[in-house]
């Protein structure tokens, strides 16, 4: 029999639709500013779609403020761009940098195709992230708009480590109760500097801190 897990079933998503309904309203405002600047930039929709991998390997489609201009290629992963600086718009190097793109992903909550915190939810072609997530069970948990693996290093992750750390955050989650709740607020505030600070924020730079390392 499956053990019960109150905290991941219940409360979890309890204070996820609680906290993005109120973020979608106090935060209305931005969201208008930001559809605005991103018109006059490059004219075209203010939203991006994609079709992402969610709990269980189900496909949802996840929302961003689009930063890209209109003749990028869909459903290619930024650091799989020959030169992805050249699509990105002036409005969305700011979004990106700051993660304001993100923002959407507040409706994905509340509607529950997405936890707040949680592994990042991979391209539905990315076979190679997703596989490598099977091997922790982070394939089987609701994915987040922000987690343990993106105040860990971020773009700058190699997918191994990057599925690695998703796994340890399932193995918490999975524990319930105190250590969970714990575990999120942390990843929580740990989010909070990280956006702050720009941290592993990087163009292309999937296996970025491996290069770094591998220069010194």
């Amino acid at each position: 029999m499956k053990k019960s897990n109150q905290y991941k079933d219940v409360i979890k998503p309890i204070i996820g639709k609680v906290l993005s309904f109120g973020a979608l309203i106090i935060l209305s405002p931005v969201f208008g500013a930001i559809a605005l600047a991103i018109v006059i930039d490059d004219p075209g929709p203010v939203l991006f779609t994609q079709k992402r991998v969610g709990e269980g390997k189900s496909l949802f489609n996840l929302h961003k403020f689009r930063t890209m201009k209109m003749d990028t290629p869909h459903d290619v992963p930024t650091h799989l761009l020959e030169d992805p600086d050249k699509y990105i718009t002036r409005v969305g190097k700011i979004l990106r940098k700051t993660s304001l793109d993100e923002l959407p992903q507040i409706w994905d909550i509340f509607v529950g195709n997405m936890a707040i915190i949680g592994p990042r939810p991979a391209l539905w072609n990315q076979d190679d992230l997703v596989a490598e997530r099977d091997k922790y069970g982070a394939n089987d948990i609701k994915p987040g708009l922000t987690g343990w693996a993106q105040i860990n290093g971020r773009d700058e992750l190699e997918i191994p480590v990057k599925a690695r750390l998703d796994g340890k955050y399932t193995a918490k989650l999975n524990k319930g109760g105190l250590t969970a709740f714990l575990f999120d607020l942390k990843c929580f505030l740990g989010t909070i500097k990280s956006v702050l600070g720009s941290e592993g924020v990087v163009e292309g730079g999937t296996g970025e801190m491996k290069r770094r390392k591998n220069k010194k």
